[in-house]
């Protein structure tokens, strides 16, 4: 197959699609969410509807509340 063909840069180009919707489909999977007054990672539990915070902050988050005090 010439990389200069038509039907290569197709297949090129449908891989590249492929990867792309792998990782937004995987992404979204997570569902962590960031607590708006203590910029504390967490995850929505939906069996009892409740917050699983995870020990960790989202550094932009604190840079954001630092600037505004």
């Amino acid at each position: 197959m010439d990389i200069y063909s038509n039907k290569f840069a197709i297949m090129v180009i449908m891989v590249l699609v492929c990867i792309l919707a792998l990782q937004v489909l995987t992404n979204n999977s997570s569902n962590q969410l960031i607590d708006s007054e203590t910029c504390e990672l967490y995850v929505m539990d939906h069996k009892i509807n409740a917050k699983k915070y995870l020990n960790e902050f989202d550094s932009k988050c604190m840079d954001f509340k630092n600037l505004n005090p």
